[in-house]
């Protein structure tokens, strides 16, 4: 099968004029939405919410974000020092909106609300409710506790207004529930936005490349602030949805080895956008051949080998395709080429493989070695494949990268079901911080000395010391959890 050559991308002085009518547009809605979100909260405030103008209030911010949400795909409100975003666009102030600016602002800072995340589906009643309780919400000795607010939207029922703290209040929530709630939610949504996407194409539907960008966001956003949560969702995987949280698992890995070797976090925008879209040639491949559960012919192997290039060509039929970065079409092209342009598809002039490619190959090859994919054969455990990918050097992946992985992961990665020298039996948590004692990570212990089940809710440091300086505990075996009755998922964040 011949392989066209890769479509060179739209001239830049297209896609600036594109980009800026986008923004145009986007500044436009946001700040009819903002108006909107001013207007109920002062209603709400002065009226009684049976009262005729808090109807028409709620009414107006119901159909203003829907119409944003069914031009851009998503609605994001999002706080930055002293300036208001709407979908990463801010917006300009002026004197006409100055009060309406300001006290939309205020009340935001004033709940440790960085950002208001509003998912396709949200309901007038959670307006409703989400308004009210923003005026209700005192926090204690006026520091901002968001966690409050979250515990009241929670109460009352609100599941498609997800509330973000700013990047400075990060830290304070660390590994708390509300944090694994917000990696789960986006690692959620970046799994349905990939399945929409994937199913819209072999639909022959057009897809739009905005929400792609939206998802791939909020993962860089996570990786960020909590890596170890998100990097634990990673081990969930259910057979229906294999193809999608792949994707999703590549964006992740992609991201997070960038992180470690100093990449922006605009660099890393692109990169996750490279790692989500990796296999999107997939979408073009026969159903019976991606689900065969029995051994490919040649033929057919040949077929899915096209899968790169076929990527390349799917994704200039996007729809706003001009923001998909170029670098992320090439690492669709080059993921599987190995280093020394042994793989596929085959290079006829010689070529430097874009550090992207090289990225979303190590994190491709460590979410899905051979006898893992589509379910087939015997799992291979994740610290034997962190192995071959170390040790072989036929696999064609770059060996500095791969080591980032393994600081990332750790010896153990996460997962991996251990049998400690007390007995114990424990789920790998995430790597130690300390790259010194990598082969010590942080475990879940899950079944006691005595045989007893744990929820394995106490995180344990393989690394801590008794008072005479020896190990407390020690991994002597990795062993499949299944053996035990152990499912990995149930303790994966």
């Amino acid at each position: 099968m011949t392989e066209p050559k890769v479509p060179a991308p739209k001239p830049r002085k297209s896609l600036a004029l594109a980009m800026e009518s986008s923004e145009g547009s986007i500044r436009e809605h946001g700040r009819d939405f903002l108006i909107a979100f001013y207007s109920a909260l002062r209603s709400l405030k002065l009226y009684p919410v049976e009262n005729d103008q808090v109807q028409r209030a709620l009414d107006s911010i119901f159909d203003t974000a829907r119409s944003l949400y069914e031009v851009e795909g998503a609605l994001e409100l999002r706080v930055s020092h002293e300036f208001l975003y709407v979908n990463s666009v801010r917006l300009r102030l002026n004197l006409n909106n100055y009060a309406t600016f300001s006290h939309v602002l205020t009340t935001l800072r004033q709940c440790g609300i960085g950002m208001v995340d509003v998912e396709e589906g949200v309901q007038r009643r959670e307006w409703q409710i989400f308004l009210s309780q923003l005026l209700a919400y005192a926090p204690s000795d006026g520091v901002p506790d968001l966690s409050g607010l979250w515990q009241r939207m929670a109460q009352g029922g609100i599941t498609h207004i997800l509330l973000k703290p700013p990047p400075e209040h990060d830290e304070a929530f660390g590994d708390s529930e509300e944090a694994k709630d917000v990696a789960k939610r986006a690692y959620e949504r970046s799994v349905a936005v990939t399945k929409e996407l994937i199913g819209g194409v072999r639909m022959g539907r057009t897809a739009s490349a905005k929400k792609i960008k939206r998802a791939v966001q909020s993962i860089v956003d996570q990786v960020l602030r909590n890596e170890v949560s998100l990097v634990g969702l990673t081990v969930v995987r259910g057979y229906d949805e294999q193809i999608f949280t792949h994707s999703v698992n590549v964006c992740i890995f992609s991201v997070s080895i960038g992180k470690r070797i100093g990449l922006t976090k605009l660099q890393l925008y692109d990169l996750g956008m490279a790692g989500l879209l990796h296999d999107f040639g997939k979408s073009r491949i026969p159903l019976e051949i991606l689900n065969s559960e029995v051994p490919l012919t040649e033929e057919q192997e040949e077929v899915v080998r096209t899968h790169p290039w076929q990527g390349v060509l799917a994704l200039f039929g996007l729809r706003g395709h001009g923001e998909i970065p170029y670098r992320a079409m090439v690492a669709s092209y080059e993921h599987h080429m190995k280093t020394d342009l042994s793989g596929f598809p085959k290079t006829i002039e010689p070529r430097q493989l874009s550090m992207f490619s090289k990225i979303v190959a190590v994190a491709n090859g460590y979410d899905t070695p051979p006898v893992r994919s589509f379910g087939k054969g015997v799992p291979v455990r994740p610290d034997e494949v962190l192995r071959e990918m170390r040790e072989n050097k036929d696999l064609g992946y770059d060996p500095i990268l791969v080591k980032a992985l393994i600081n990332l992961l750790g010896v153990y990665p996460v997962g991996t079901c251990v049998i400690l020298d007390t007995y114990e039996i424990a789920v790998v948590h995430g790597a130690n911080p300390d790259l010194a004692q990598l082969h010590r990570p942080i475990v879940r212990i899950v079944v006691t000395a005595e045989g007893g089940r744990t929820d394995g809710s106490a995180l344990v440091d393989l690394a801590s010391v008794d008072e005479t300086g020896n190990y407390r505990r020690s991994i002597i075996k990795v062993t499949e959890g299944l053996d035990y009755g152990i499912n990995m998922s149930d303790y994966s964040v």
